[in-house]
């Protein structure tokens, strides 16, 4: 179903990506190391990456990272890749009798403590026995305490380890270009090649005819002066595509389901205000219409009272920018602009 708001496993529900998915699949078969599912929050990553380790018939484990902190421990790091292995019964196999590791029926324990612990290239060694995949998604929660550790295990594999590939996504690509380093002449990782495959918003005609498709699989006919409507106000992007048809399913109702859209970007928009709240002053300005620098600049300090050092602001806007937020002046997402607009 095209309105699942779960990510996709299938590759009838992937709708519009064959070229995507060609690229990726064409890299796992030419053993690629590194290869990166890049675009912004809800364009549709991890369906892609679903369905292209799926296609991919390789082994693979495939680790949800959203979940770690910013200063994640080594034991929340583990549990995370625990949980990835245990996702597949077939890579269980390959890591009994490895030091660190303690299989209970169809759960994997990693022992990340003490003399008998696991180190991470051990890890990918041993997984290097068998063509494996390994997906971590949303790859740029790994910067923190251990980045430095992990990045030079996948330099190790990199080079070593032959029968991996690393398939990567990242919804804040500049942080995730940040965590990688690959142009950073002290990053373990500097120099090495990465295939990377960026997800676009749909055009107008793709927009309405997903939503169209989707419309006619749940039975229900919208007008077309609605399917626009909705590409305006969602902008191609396939989450809140799917999203719009769940809800307008439900409600047939535009105004309510663009609120609760609106609601749901709000909420999100609050993890950055527990970060500094100079973030959301900088995002009202924008969205007020200030297009440069020295505009935003003029803006947040006619809020705050007071003036703001050029430098803080420079990486206040180069943060948001990393963070997949704003490009060039400007939000990426039409409903986060609508939200800071409303923000208390």
């Amino acid at each position: 179903m095209l309105f699942d708001e779960r990510p996709k496993d299938s590759k009838k529900d992937l709708f519009d990506r064959e070229n995507e998915l060609s690229e990726i699949l064409k890299s796992i078969k030419e053993s690629r190391p590194l290869i990166l599912i890049l675009g912004i929050r809800r364009i549709g990553k991890t369906s892609l990456l679903n369905v292209a380790l799926k296609e991919s018939k390789v082994n693979y484990i495939l680790v949800d990272l959203r979940s770690l902190d910013r200063n994640y421990s080594r034991g929340e790091l583990y549990n995370a890749l625990a949980k990835g292995l245990s996702l597949n019964k077939r890579v269980l196999e390959f890591l009994k009798g490895l030091r660190g590791v303690k299989i209970i029926g169809n759960e994997v324990e990693l022992r990340w403590k003490g003399r008998d612990s696991l180190s991470i290239p051990e890890l990918l060694d041993r997984l290097n026995d068998n063509r494996t995949i390994i997906a971590l998604d949303e790859a740029q929660k790994l910067r923190g305490p251990l980045s430095n550790e992990i990045k030079e295990a996948i330099a190790h594999a990199y080079d070593y380890d032959r029968n991996l590939t690393f398939l990567l996504t990242g919804s804040e690509v500049g942080l995730l270009y940040n965590f990688l380093g690959i142009e950073d002449p002290s990053s373990p990782l500097y120099g090495r090649y990465s295939v990377e495959v960026k997800l676009e918003r749909f055009t107008k005609e793709k927009s309405i005819e997903f939503l169209e498709k989707g419309f006619d699989e749940i039975g229900i006919s919208v007008s077309e002066e609605v399917l626009e409507e909705a590409y305006e106000k969602f902008d191609g992007i396939v989450g809140w595509l799917t999203f719009f048809g769940n809800e307008y399913y439900r409600e047939r109702d535009f105004k309510r389901v663009l609120k609760i859209a609106v609601s749901l970007a709000s909420d999100e928009i609050k993890n950055l205000e527990k970060i500094s709240k100079r973030y959301i002053t900088v995002l009202k300005c924008i969205a007020q219409g200030n297009d440069n620098w020295s505009k935003v600049k003029s803006c947040v300090e006619k809020i705050e009272g007071s003036s703001i050092s050029s430098s803080i602001l420079s990486n206040v806007i180069n943060n948001l920018k990393e963070m997949g937020i704003i490009e060039n002046y400007q939000f990426l997402d039409p409903i986060y602009k609508l939200a800071i607009s409303g923000f208390e």
